[in-house]
């Protein structure tokens, strides 16, 4: 196998999985994985609570160990692999990105909703600032129009991003709108073009390999697929098929198998599936991270999950708005008495 990567994968469980273990990561946990993964030469780490930086809370889930320590101890273990944070500007503040640079992370993920990339100016430059990495993330891509993400996108290319991602954070696009988008930036950009999906209408794995075929060269992935909803793109499954493809990663094929099956398998609450909720997920169009919450308020008022899904994306809900979960599910359960 040579070292030569083509194409840069992030791993994204220690930040996206932890929407499918309610936040509950331990020190132990973490620097075992991001030890493994360091020495299977994976490029980049993600670690925060699910929803970023600062998103420790009861709206969006309080974490069982501060996010600093998971950092932290990623740091401790990684010589190779760089640790990433994501920041959602209104989640996460600008001190909280000082206080994991200062921690050694050294890329920020500034993610915002597809058609708000203007509030991640300050957030953008202070990372540079700071002498990170910077990725734009332009969550929700489904839901704007190429040209408006490809405007989005100028926009945090303007404020310094080192690279753009199209993230599909329902797993609500086909493979055919993949490559419009990817295709788009890559055509109008002159920084590196990413790719993050999610697997609720099983095409996390076509979807990226339709960004890779148009240009996209940061792919991320979850190991054992764990990431919310049915999971992201299986890292190492990725990493098989690429070298299948003749297209390097530059991570050790037989290592990261290894981690997925011996280090992470075993605190998985439950297998990562494509079941009726992620499903609808997909279908409906909505946030991957939703799916916990209406879970809880399906149970609460005896309303279908599926049903809340359904309507949050009618009503076009995004992320800081799971407030709304409740209300809606408040209100199915109303009209189904009267």
């Amino acid at each position: 196998m040579t070292n030569q990567s083509e194409i840069k994968i992030t791993e994204v469980a220690l930040r996206d999985g932890s929407h499918a273990i309610s936040h509950q990561y331990t020190v132990d946990q973490v620097t075992a994985t991001a030890k493994a993964l360091n020495e299977a030469h994976v490029p980049y780490i993600e670690v925060s609570h699910g929803d970023g930086l600062g998103g420790s809370s009861l709206q969006y889930g309080l974490s069982k160990t501060n996010e600093l320590e998971l950092i932290e101890a990623a740091v401790s273990v990684a010589d190779f692999s760089k640790i990433a944070v994501l920041l959602l500007p209104g989640i996460g503040t600008i001190e909280d990105l000082k206080e994991a640079a200062n921690l050694g992370a050294k890329m920020a993920r500034v993610a915002t909703h597809v058609t708000e990339a203007d509030v991640s100016k300050q957030h953008i430059q202070t990372a540079r600032d700071l002498g990170m990495e910077t990725v734009g993330f332009l969550m929700m891509s489904h839901m704007a129009p190429t040209d408006k993400l490809l405007e989005q996108a100028k926009l945090m290319e303007s404020y310094g991003a080192d690279t753009v991602y199209v993230v599909d954070s329902a797993g609500a696009l086909l493979p055919n709108q993949v490559k419009e988008r990817i295709k788009a930036l890559k055509q109008a950009l002159n920084i590196n073009i990413g790719f993050h999906g999610h697997n609720n209408l099983s095409l996390a794995m076509g979807n990226t390999l339709a960004a890779i075929e148009e240009g996209a060269t940061r792919i991320d992935g979850s190991i054992r697929c764990l990431g919310a909803g049915a999971g992201n793109t299986q890292t190492e499954v990725l990493v098989a098929v690429l070298e299948k493809m003749g297209i390097q990663t530059g991570i050790d094929l037989y290592k990261i198998m290894d981690i997925a099956e011996d280090i992470v398998a075993p605190y998985l609450p439950k297998p990562q599936e494509i079941n009726r909720d992620s499903l609808t997920l997909g279908y409906a169009g909505v946030y991957s991270s939703f799916l916990l919450h209406a879970n809880r308020a399906a149970e609460k008022f005896s309303v279908e999950s599926r049903d809340i899904l359904v309507e949050l994306g009618k009503r076009e809900i995004v992320g800081g708005q799971e407030d709304m979960i409740v209300d809606v599910a408040a209100e199915l359960s109303k009209a189904a008495r009267k």
